[in-house]
């Protein structure tokens, strides 16, 4: 019965996600090959160059992957593994040398550098670029069999041409077909990813595993483990890790490797250092050493959130002057020049260090600023936030009068989807990531979102982010936001439907302001104020009926998500907010037969309608975040707010 009242919404939830699911330009709309050959499937992020290069080309029950010692272990795993999950019951791996004459009839995949061979004679006029990270992807269709090139400009290249590969596959019936595709791709920023960032409970070690095959799959490269309740990050900085935590952090290094992640170590030590102290910094080149022994190559000290115009020691005062800007500029740039020169520079394949400026979320030039500016090592990397905290948006002008003030290009540590401040109490922020002016890839050398407390729910806005950062000036963020929904849901549609719904209700992104950069339930809003339109005119039958698929929409949403096919993690993070909207559902269809019965003068009915609304509402307000993630505690979750809530009470204040 369960599964069977499910499927029965299907049809409501597509009819009432129409408008949330209007097609906009994509790589797929562009990739009609000529006369009239079937778009090919969305890929996420964004190609550079994607376009039909044939007929699809079929998934024989045997598989031959040509590779060699050139060859990406991560890349050729993912590869067989995508293969046999897509109707290949064996995948034969060869080298280029050893392809047996049987083979004609086989579908043939080459996988490894562009400029091997067999893998450049099969990619013919498909060029690869001459780009880190980029590959080029060409899918031939021929008979008996197939071939499929995937040249990598170096190995993460490689893997990066199976995370494409992957999302072209396509049902042809029982059977599986590869979509005649050829790509020339590359990333448009350096640096993608995320920050570990946020204040409250951190991710736990499996989250943080999972995140990892995430961002393999987007083709995130860069995730900075940085969680300020982690003591040994920050308050016990000069403390080594135990035993247990430093395994956990040599397998989630490992892990983060696999997905071509470049898993960068930040500990944070300005509560407490003595800059000058010699044993300080042989405290910090300790931790960062640990770290290096796991496999880390990437490092970075955050010096956010401290205090500047206090020393923590006397050393200092009488090492750098009486304290103020000027000063901690010169005391952090000596600090970190020495990292880099003593630690960065003399550990072989470290990247260059990261930091975050104690003044790090405007464009004021300031003494911090220019100390800064003239006298940290030009290698290191800078970190922003944008115009403030959390910026409502991020023009490349002002990218450009970052890197004047810093003296550099900026790396941005952009505060989006993270949910550890007030104004986001009670709050899962699900709007797509948004507001990030194209072109910010040439004033940046990356971006990384700062997540929230819940993992799988920040994944909306973490594909989109990885998304704009791969290829800025392609980026849609309403075409995104439903991939990102379609990937959370594994493909169903009725679940991404019933995300899109439930996303529109915990649209609303704030700020530190009053105002928020993202409204709350467009989708909503729009539809209510049709409503009242339609209502005012006379219009009521018809506007009843409207609203009232979509509120049913809302009501039975949270059943869809739960239903199975929506990652388990997601739908544990949004659990509260699952319950709470399905009671704020039910109360607006409730409230629109009250309306209805209102209408028709059947005032018995519309008063005990009425009434049933308020109970359903007051059961909605009794829904608490518990057990809490975040510090804002066990509070009442937000869904709709300000729309949904205010249409019921016009709904009431009409029928008095």
């Amino acid at each position: 019965m369960r599964r069977r009242n499910v499927t029965s919404v299907a049809c409501l939830l597509a009819a009432a996600t129409a408008a949330l699911c209007l097609a906009s330009p994509s790589s797929s709309a562009r990739a009609a090959g000529p006369g009239g050959s079937a778009a090919l499937p969305p890929v996420s992020p964004n190609p550079q160059s994607i376009s039909r290069s044939g007929s699809d080309a079929v998934v024989t029950g045997r598989v031959l992957v040509v590779a060699d010692e050139r060859t990406d272990a991560a890349a050729l795993g993912r590869l067989v593994e995508e293969l046999k999950a897509h109707g290949a019951g064996r995948v034969d791996v060869v080298a280029p040398g050893n392809v047996p004459p049987a083979a004609a009839g086989l579908l043939t995949v080459r996988l490894g550098p562009a400029a091997r061979p067999d893998v450049a004679r099969e990619l013919g006029t498909t060029t690869a670029p001459d780009h880190a990270e980029g590959y080029a992807l060409r899918v031939s269709a021929h008979r008996p069999g197939s071939a499929i090139a995937l040249g990598g400009t170096d190995a993460t290249g490689q893997f990066y041409a199976v995370q494409t590969l992957r999302q072209l596959f396509v049902r042809a019936g029982d059977d599986w077909k590869v979509a005649g595709a050829q790509a020339t791709d590359f990333p448009s920023m350096p640096l993608r990813g995320t920050i570990e960032g946020f204040y409250g409970q951190p991710w736990t070690h499996a989250e943080r595993l999972d995140q990892m095959d995430f961002y393999g799959d987007v083709k995130a490269n860069t995730y900075v483990y940085a969680p300020k309740d982690d003591p040994y990050h920050r308050s016990k900085w000069r403390d080594p890790y135990p035993a247990d935590k430093l395994a956990q952090l040599g397998e989630l290094v490992r892990r983060a490797t696999a997905n071509h992640v470049r898993f960068t170590f930040a500990v944070s030590p300005g509560e407490s250092i003595c800059y000058s102290d010699p044993a300080h910094r042989k405290d910090l080149a300790a931790k960062l050493q640990a770290m290096y022994d796991l496999g880390t190559r990437a490092f970075s000290i955050p010096l956010d959130d401290i205090s500047y115009t206090r020393w923590n020691c006397a050393g200092d005062k009488a090492a750098f002057g009486e304290p103020g800007r000027q000063a901690a500029a010169t005391a952090q740039a000596d600090l970190l020049n020495d990292v880099q020169h003593s630690f960065i520079a003399t550990h072989p394949g470290a990247q260059p260090l990261q930091m975050v400026p104690t003044e790090y979320g405007d464009l004021t030039d300031t003494a911090y600023k220019q100390t800064l500016r003239t006298t940290l090592d030009p290698a290191i990397e800078v970190m922003w936030t944008g115009t403030d905290v959390v910026p409502p948006s991020i023009t490349d002008q002002q990218a450009e009068g970052a890197a004047k003030l810093f003296g550099r290009k900026v790396f941005v540590w952009d505060n989006y989807p993270v949910n550890d401040y007030g104004n986001t109490s009670g709050r899962l922020l699900l709007a797509p990531y948004d507001k990030r002016e194209a072109g910010l890839s040439a004033h940046l050398t990356g971006i990384v979102a700062n997540p929230m407390n819940q993992p799988y729910a920040s994944k909306v806005a973490v594909f989109g982010a990885a998304d704009f950062t791969w290829n800025d000036t392609a980026y849609d963020a309403r075409a995104n936001w439903r991939r990102a929904m379609a990937y959370l849901a594994g493909g169903d549609r009725a679940a991404t439907d019933a995300l899109l719904v439930f996303g529109d209700l915990e649209h609303l992104a704030p700020t530190f302001g009053a105002t928020p950069w993202q409204p709350q339930a467009p989708e909503l809003a729009r539809r209510t104020a049709d409503f009242w339109a339609s209502w005012d005119t006379g219009d009521r039958d018809d506007a009843v009926r409207e609203l009232r698929t979509y509120a049913t929409a809302i009501r039975n949403a949270p059943a869809v998500i739960r239903e199975g096919s929506v990652q388990p993690g997601f739908v544990t993070d949004a659990g509260p907010w699952l319950d709470a909207t399905g009671l704020w559902g039910d109360a607006t269809v409730t409230m629109l037969d009250a309306l209805d019965a209102w209408s028709a003068g059947d005032k018995d009915t519309a008063t005990q309608q009425l009434a049933a609304s308020q109970r359903l509402r007051e059961q909605a307000r009794a829904v608490r975040v518990d057990p809490p993630r975040n510090t804002w505690g066990s509070v009442q979750p937000k869904v709709g707010d300000g729309v949904l809530d205010t249409f019921l009470t016009q709904a009431e204040t009409r029928m008095r």
